[in-house]
């Protein structure tokens, strides 16, 4: 497996394989790779014959108040999970790589991303979608790989891809959880453990309302007023939003009568957790 940090080198090794008919898979991430980006590389390496790796901390997807700076970083812990799973090449960049003096050109979208995390992160997914178009451009992978966790990003890439005729395959692989049920995150390194422990009201959040529908139940108000009161049980849990969204929209229902997300994003102290569930999946 190599380790490059130059678009140049990417672009000269994905030609080789190109070269000798092989395909090529990419996994775009923030690095301090955990079991959830193993999966997405497992899943990369099952279906190509090669997989990249982007292990970049977009600075484009970070508010003024978000955490950039202390956003957890340790490449060779993240180079040797990678290995592990069927990497052969990951992409290292470092920001001025990426975005050259006098960078001024976006890629953004309406409509998917002005509900749930587009509400309290305004700036988030045009540094999502100009990022992501970057490495796209730059791997021409046959697939690239995003896990269900980030739903919202998944949904908003897919429209991008679809919206920009872009020559490639989306691919969204189930959440990956911790024995207990809290979903695998990069930012669970930032609870002590204490909130830990209080961040499984996310899971049983989820685990409730996914148990309600499938009981049958359709009404969105109520599905949402059992979910809070689960939420709020907990004293450290600050709720950024509970919702439920039209799978491919983004935008709020108030009945499942169609494919649906439900999503909620919730403080545990000073770190905001997110976790979901489709109910096309259900």
């Amino acid at each position: 497996m190599k380790i490059v940090k130059t678009i140049e080198e990417v672009r000269r090794q994905v030609k080789e394989w190109r070269a000798e008919g092989l395909t090529v898979g990419l996994v775009p991430t923030m690095g301090y790779l955990h079991e959830g980006h193993a999966s997405l590389i497992e899943a990369s390496h099952r279906d190509n014959d090669r997989t990249v790796v982007s292990d970049f901390v977009n600075p484009m997807q970070f508010g003024p108040t978000e955490d950039l700076e202390t956003y957890p970083r340790d490449l060779d812990r993240d180079a040797a999970l990678a290995e592990e799973h069927g990497c052969d090449l990951i992409f290292n960049p470092e920001p001025d790589e990426m975005y050259r003096d006098g960078f001024s050109s976006f890629v953004d979208m309406t409509v998917l991303t002005e509900e749930l995390c587009g509400l309290s992160r305004p700036v988030h997914f045009r540094g999502v979608c100009t990022v992501v178009t970057k490495l796209f451009n730059i791997v021409k992978p046959d697939r690239a790989y995003f896990g269900k966790k980030d739903a919202q990003q998944l949904a908003v890439i897919k429209h991008m891809v679809e919206d920009l005729n872009m020559d490639l395959e989306i691919i969204g692989c189930p959440i990956v959880r911790e024995a207990d049920g809290l979903a695998k995150s990069s930012r669970n390194t930032y609870l002590s453990a204490e909130e830990r422990q209080q961040a499984l009201v996310l899971s049983k959040a989820i685990k409730l309302g996914a148990e309600l529908v499938r009981d049958g139940e359709r009404d969105c108000g109520r599905i949402i007023k059992s979910m809070t009161e689960k939420i709020n049980s907990c004293s450290a849990a600050k709720i950024d939003y509970v919702k439920i969204v039209d799978e491919k929209t983004m935008q709020q229902i108030s009945t499942i009568d169609r494919p649906a997300l439900c999503a909620i994003a919730v403080y545990i102290g000073k770190t905001r957790l997110i976790d979901n569930f489709f109910t096309s999946d259900l």
